[in-house]
This record gives C-alpha cells, structure tokens and sequence, in this order.
C-alpha cells in the first residue's frame, strides 16, 4: 500500500474545506498547476514557502500537510511525550479540582537544579527521547520543591523551573504538539513573575514567538518580540551580558517571522540591533540558551531564506562568513547546516545539499526527522533526481519519505 502523500492530504483537506483547486490557489497565491500536479501524485513536493501558503490557505499547520512526526524516536522507559503533556496541562492546579496529597519527599533543590541542566543539555545536543523520558518528572519535582520554599529561596526555584517551562514548550515545538508548546510558555511566563525576574520573562516571550512562527502565526510572533525587546532595551555602556543576550534573543525572534512576511527591511533592521548587542555582550550563556556574534550571522543566514522572495546565493555568502567551530550548541550548528543545505539546492548545487545534509544527519540523526525543511527539501530533490542516487533514496527513507517518489 503507497504511503500517503503531500498531494493525499492537500486533496483531502481541500475536499474537507469544500474548496475547488482553483479556489485553494486563488487563496494560497500559487499556480492552479501546481496543486493539480501534488494532488495526482505527478510531483511529490514543492519549494517549502509554496507549501506554508497552501498551509494558511487550508487554515492548517504547515507541519500537517507534512505529515510531520509528533512521536520521539525511541520509546522511553519512563516519561515520554504523553507524560510530558500530562505534566504541562497538570490537573491538580486547576480551579475546584481536588488533589491528590502529595507523599513524597521532593529532592533537593541543589540536586533538582542539576537535573534541569542536564536537561537542557539533552535539548541542544537533540536528544530528544531521553529528554522526553526526564522532563515530566523534572517538572513534578519542580513543583514539589516549590511548595516546600520560601523567600529568596522560592525565586531561585520559579527561575529555574521557568526554565523546565522552556525546555518543555522547546520540545513539544519540535515533536509538532504546538498546542502543548504554548500552554507550557504560559506557565514560563507564569514562573517568571513568581521569580521576579524580567530577563527570564524576557526569555519566555522570545519562546512564545518561536511556538507562534511555528503556529503560523507570524503577525503575533513578531509584535510581542518587538514590543518586549523595546520594553527590555538595555544601556549599552552599563547592561550586563545577560540583558544584552535577552534583548539581543528577542531582537532575532523578532526578525525571523518579519522576514517571513517578506519584510526584509524590518528583519535586517532588527538584525543589525542584535549584532551590535552580541558585539558588546561577546558571547553569553544565560537563561538555557546562548547568544553571540555567531548566533545573529547564522540567523542572517536563516532569514536570507526566508518569503516568497528568498535570496539563496546570499545566504551562501553569508554562511562563507559563519566560523562553524565559534557554534557550541549542536542542535544550533545543524540547524544552519540545514539552511546551508536549502541554499545549495536552490542554486543548482545538489550534490553539494545531499552531502550537507547527511553531515547534519550524522550528527544528529534523531533531531533532523523532525524537521519539516530537511523533509521539504529532500522531497524536491527526490523529485528531480534523474540518476536514483542511492545515497538520497536512502537519506528519504531514514526520514519518512517514501523513496520511490
């Protein structure tokens, strides 16, 4: 039985809306033959900003059409993604509801502290099944603890359980669960206030926005950025590293869904902000994640790729500049690795795209299937592969895509 296609969920959900293909392409603003040649199964793919305005057009998430993942590779032991959203939609907060008591003896805050590190640690070098497996007890735990603490003892426990907050919304975001992504920012934000720390607040607005790019939602994503970075904006001369990294995260966050809306200006404009924050900060790590120089050049990047009228030669150009040893987060490194990859293929070099992409695929082999670009892309290059290079059809198949396409 032939696996279901793009072109099998774009017909079915168009049927489902009660469209024609010339009224979907007259919403989505793209060519009537191209619908008409994914629905025959003629083409198995499209370039991946055609596929986001089918998306928005079908009033669905991108990663839908897709077909994308929302399981984690493995099969934890304990955990796993289901525990991971009892414990973000916890029952036992809501108004009227009665709790179970609690009998154990939470651990300490020391020893629970180191677990949300390595956690996060776990996230950026995407290992995201075993991640799966500790964050539900990571979060209950963190609960626990802050039950049991008072004064500046307690804000110590919100900061970093605002952290777990992130790693959770972080995670389900990329496993495609964006509903559960967005009510974990809520308890974040929520976590934040109770720690009085603005920066951390900061931080959870910049993760909102990354859920709502992934909801589509681009408008939004990039209005709270913009607005909490103004509210954030530090004194050059006297911010400490950290402000500068949150301002400077914001500013990003901020950038990427503008480019989106195609408007370049605004996201180089922001860009240019947050160098100059990363060039007085140097680089930082603060609040589970990390900012520098290199960071704004890879989203330099990133958005050289970004609208209808994205500028592949130029993000090859800028990624020349990247210095690939300054990256120290490996999920970050794969993710510009893949823009890379997306740049090559669309100036002709497709040998150059599949030898990028099974460098990024080595060293993170359990993180690139969920991403829908790295899927995207490898469907077009199925499609015009005219030599059935055994090293593609394999990569497709390693990533759910049907390789006889």
């Amino acid at each position: 039985m032939r696996s279901t296609s793009i072109g099998d969920r774009l017909a079915n959900l168009r049927e489902f809306r009660d469209l024609t293909q010339e009224q979907l392409a007259e919403r989505a603003g793209v060519h009537v033959d191209t619908i008409r040649k994914l629905e025959q199964n003629r083409r198995s793919s499209a370039r991946i900003n055609t596929l986001r305005a089918l998306a928005s057009a079908l009033d669905v998430e991108l990663e839908r059409l897709l077909g994308q993942p929302t399981v984690t590779q493995e099969v934890p032991d304990e955990g796993g993604l289901l525990a991971l959203r009892d414990a973000i939609q916890d029952v036992s907060t809501l108004p009227g509801v009665l709790a179970d008591d609690l009998d154990e003896d939470p651990p300490s805050l020391d020893e629970w502290t180191d677990s949300v590190r390595a956690a996060t640690n776990l996230y950026w070098q995407g290992r995201y099944s075993k991640l799966s497996g500790a964050l539900p007890l990571i979060l209950r735990d963190g609960r626990a603890v802050a039950r049991d603490a008072s004064g500046a003892v307690a804000e110590r426990v919100w900061q970093q359980l605002a952290l777990a907050y992130q790693l959770a919304a972080s995670l389900t975001t990329q496993a495609g669960h964006t509903a559960w992504a967005f009510e974990a920012v809520a308890k974040q934000l929520e976590a934040a206030q109770r720690a009085s720390d603005p920066l951390m607040e900061g931080m959870g607005v910049s993760t909102l926005s990354w859920v709502l790019l992934r909801q589509g939602r681009w408008t939004q994503a990039q209005q709270i950025a913009e607005r909490k970075a103004d509210a954030l904006e530090p004194s050059f001369r006297r911010a400490k590293p950290a402000e500068l990294a949150v301002y400077g995260n914001l500013l990003v966050a901020a950038a990427t869904p503008a480019a989106r809306q195609d408007k370049r200006d605004e996201a180089n404009e922001m860009l240019n902000l947050a160098q100059a924050a990363a060039t007085r900060s140097g680089p930082t790590r603060a609040y589970g994640t990390a900012f520098s120089p290199v960071d704004v050049q890879t989203q330099a990047v990133n958005i050289a790729m970004a609208g209808q009228d994205n500028e592949p030669a130029q993000a090859l150009r800028l990624a020349a500049e990247v210095d690939l040893g300054a990256i120290t987060r490996p999920v970050h490194r794969a993710s510009h690795r893949l823009d890379v990859a997306q740049a090559q293929y669309q100036t002709g070099d497709g040998d150059g795209a599949l030898t990028t992409l099974l460098d990024v695929e080595g060293g993170q082999p359990e993180w690139i299937k969920y991403q829908v670009l790295a899927v995207a892309t490898v469907r077009e290059m199925l499609e015009a592969d005219r030599r059935r290079k055994s090293e593609l059809r394999s990569l497709a198949a390693r990533l759910g895509v049907d390789p006889t396409l």
